[in-house]
């Protein structure tokens, strides 16, 4: 049994030292540039006895390449024949008399190339192709010299970008410039060269090999302490109207025989302020109409928000109302639409190089009209009055550094209606045309601006003052004998002898 047992050692033995000189000798000229550090090669032996053909040689390290580039390796032999076992990941050529072996990366993944002699005796080797991430590199630290902490590296056929970056539009524009990058590498390849000498892989069999189409991007950047911003938002309104009016009404009968003939004309506003006299006798009268009115509004909010860079906030004070409406006629089906007003802000600030911050900005101030609109319901002999709104707004981007205002809208808005109606030819009098016709003069004023202020602000400890931390409830006998609505607040304790940090207020603006 020994001696059977040696029998088949020595051969494998013969095999696998003839084998390593055949690697040794067929690949990678010691002195050439471009080939790399040798290995000692290592014959691949199974446990069971083998044939000849099944042990094959492996040369190593795997030669890596970035999809797109390409290499030149010069041989010691010819070599007869080459095959790709994926052709998908790389491409390989024989040029010249078959002693140079041109190599190019196709697809992010790993493949291998055998390789046979003129006595088609094969040698493996090993290729992995990936994402060219120094390049990226390069061009990443051009665009952006100041992100010294910025990193791309290739793993898994993937571009990986790690480190530090000041804030998040440069990481977006990172990831939109690496995202193009990798589309970009995937698409390029080396061209191949028309070279006899070439066996195409097998379709199914030997060693396996793996690569993919596309090449993603995996985003592992961290933004250096996110700011938060406050937003200011101020809308300052003032409307002012103007009224005068001055109308007439006669009223005038007389009779001849079994006629009676009259005489009325009312040329009065629909809210008069009236001065009139009236004969009781034949029923005569004559009123006056003289009105002068004048209003004046005024609306100041100033509503507070913040949020974090890149992320949108929103506020509302306010309510909500609910308006029917009509989805189907024939049915009378009627659905309810709800409708917010008041005072809302939407914005979404995004903090830059330098302080400044870019802002995406919504303030809105809404209410409810107080004449509505009148309509008729369909299917019934009915009328409804829906609620109307008067709204200020505006939406805008601007860019501002800390502190900075700006007024992002605004309106002027200055009206003049002027309205007469009279008798034909009695109106027309002088002096007595006044007590036949009707004058209507007004005059709407309107001014409105929108001013907004960011700051860059960062949380202070918790012991911050509410505003009703100074609200004390009355007692019954202040409030019932003394008609107070609040009470008198306790007096402040004495001050320690050390002096201590004054309590927050809430953000600390930088």
């Amino acid at each position: 049994m020994t001696s059977f047992r040696t029998r088949i050692v020595r051969p494998r033995l013969t095999l696998a030292l003839a084998l390593s000189g055949l690697t040794a000798s067929l690949l990678w000229q010691p002195g050439a540039s471009a080939a790399p550090a040798l290995r000692k090669v290592e014959a691949v032996s199974q446990a069971a006895p083998l044939s000849l053909g099944a042990d094959i040689a492996r040369l190593g390290p795997p030669i890596r390449l970035s999809v797109g580039k390409s290499t030149l390796r010069s041989l010691t032999r010819a070599v007869s024949q080459i095959a790709v076992n994926d052709p998908k990941v790389a491409g390989a050529r024989l040029l010249g008399s078959s002693s140079e072996l041109y190599i190019w990366g196709l697809a992010p993944g790993s493949t291998n190339l055998i390789l046979w002699d003129k006595d088609h005796r094969p040698v493996i080797v090993d290729i992995e192709v990936g994402v060219d991430a120094d390049g990226l590199q390069a061009q990443l630290a051009l665009v952006f010299p100041r992100e010294t902490d910025l990193k791309a590296s290739s793993a898994g056929g993937a571009i990986v970008l790690t480190g530090m970056v000041s804030d998040a539009v440069k990481a977006s524009q990172i990831m939109a410039m690496a995202t193009a990058f990798a589309q970009r590498g995937a698409s390029e390849a080396a061209a191949p060269i028309a070279t006899a000498g070439v066996m195409p892989a097998p379709a199914a069999g030997g060693a396996t090999g793996a690569g993919t189409a596309g090449v993603s991007v995996i985003n592992m950047l961290t933004i250096a302490a996110p700011q938060q911003v406050m937003l200011e938002v101020k809308i300052a309104e003032v409307s002012k109207t103007l009224v005068d009016q001055l109308g007439a009404s006669i009223g005038a009968r007389a009779s001849s025989g079994n006629w009676t003939y009259s005489f009325l004309s009312n040329l009065l506003s629909g809210n008069p302020s009236m001065i009139d006299g009236f004969n009781g006798k034949n029923g005569n009268f004559l009123t006056l109409d003289a009105q002068k009115r004048d209003g004046l509004v005024k609306v100041l909010a100033e509503p507070n928000i913040m949020a974090i860079s890149g992320q949108e906030a929103s506020f509302l004070a306010g309510g909500k109302i609910y308006i029917p409406v009509s989805q189907d006629s024939a049915t009378n089906k009627i659905t309810l639409e709800e409708k917010e007003f008041g005072i809302a802000v939407k914005f979404t600030p995004t903090v830059l190089d330098g302080g400044r911050i870019n802002l995406k900005v919504a303030p809105e101030v809404s209410e409810l009209n107080k004449d509505g609109i009148g309509i008729t319901t369909g299917g019934t002999a009915g009328s409804a009055i829906l609620p109307a709104f008067t709204t200020r707004r505006a939406t805008t981007t601007v860019q501002l550094f800390d502190g900075q205002s700006f007024a992002i809208g605004g309106l002027i808005k200055n009206n003049v209606t002027t309205n007469i109606k009279a008798l034909p030819m009695l109106g027309e009098i002088p002096v007595l045309g006044a007590l036949f016709r009707s004058s209507d003069f007004q005059t709407d004023r309107t001014e409105l601006v929108f001013i907004i202020t960011p700051h860059l602000v960062k949380p202070l400890a918790g012991d911050y003052v509410l505003p009703t931390d100074a609200y004390v409830a009355p007692s019954r006998a202040q409030f019932f004998l003394q008609g107070k609505m609040e009470g008198k607040p306790k007096a402040p304790p004495a001050a320690d002898k050390q002096p201590g940090a004054a309590a927050a207020t809430g953000f600390d603006i930088q």
